[in-house]
């Protein structure tokens, strides 16, 4: 009886044992197959990341386009551009077409500080080609640049003071736009110190109000130790268009004055041959 009821115990123990193997094995087996498929669901390839690459396709969407055209009717968020002029520098004139004004816009009141604000960013962006006179001959003119606008000849004193705006705003010529360096308020104060820029290099005696001390260029340069500042500016050999300085357009010498290549000749036409009777 002792021996039977030992074989029994033994037995059971055996059974609880091989239970918790299968159920160790189990678990085990449960756990491999779990990590195996995080390892899997986490990896991603660099080259195959998951998201919306510009210009690529797609298998989200049913044109399988990345690019979603813009949602009709709406604006994104800063770009409600409530007054044109502001933000363009151009009305529509009566013929439909474009048309540039001669006048700042409401927002932008002509003050000392906006005149100073437009001067430290035309330094900054705007001499390295024009100068800090405007005349075209910048650093960058002069190592071989090709010359900049001047701002102090016929065509550019008539245009409009909205032009200058146009201008920074989508380039011109040889000249990039500034539209993501100067915001529109910026560019309204760099147009309104170009204005002041021009009267400045070409005020006269009866400009100046009455009671104010007048001195000559020549003698404050000189009085500084730079006589050479009153003096021409020739520009260097390295120059694209190395042209002598233009006194009737100002002191110091301006660049050339429009058109931009005056030295380009048209050759005589030849006269039409007799008509043969």
């Amino acid at each position: 009886m002792r021996r039977l009821e030992d074989r029994e115990q033994g037995s059971g123990i055996r059974d609880q044992v091989a239970v918790l193997s299968q159920r160790s094995h189990r678990i085990a087996s449960a756990a491999a197959l779990g990590a195996l498929l995080l390892v899997a669901g986490c990896r991603q390839d660099m080259q195959d990341q998951p998201k919306m690459d510009p210009q690529r396709g797609s298998d989200f969407f049913a044109d399988h386009r990345g690019a979603r055209p813009q949602v009709l009717d709406t604006v994104a968020r800063g770009q409600l551009h409530e007054d044109s002029y502001f933000y363009t520098g151009v009305v529509q004139g009566p013929n439909g077409y474009r048309q540039e004004l001669d006048q700042m816009p409401s927002e932008i009141p002509v003050t000392l500080e906006v005149l100073k604000r437009g001067q430290e960013r035309f330094n900054v962006y705007c001499t390295p080609c024009h100068s800090r006179v405007g005349n075209g001959l910048g650093e960058i003119v002069q190592r071989g640049f090709k010359p900049a606008g001047n701002l102090h000849d016929q065509v550019r004193l008539s245009q409009p003071l909205s032009h200058y705006f146009y201008v920074m705003t989508h380039g011109y010529g040889a000249m990039p736009d500034y539209s993501s360096q100067l915001p529109p308020a910026d560019r309204w104060a760099v147009a309104a110190y170009i204005r002041a820029l021009q009267l400045s290099q070409a005020a006269t005696v009866k400009d100046v109000p009455t009671g104010t001390q007048i001195r000559n260029l020549k003698d404050i340069a000189s009085g500084e130790g730079h006589p050479e500042y009153a003096q021409p500016w020739p520009m260097p050999s390295t120059a694209v268009q190395a042209y002598k300085p233009i006194a009737s357009e100002g002191m110091p010498g301006m660049a050339p004055g429009y058109p931009a290549d005056p030295r380009i000749s048209i050759p005589a036409s030849k006269p039409a041959p007799a008509a043969q009777k």
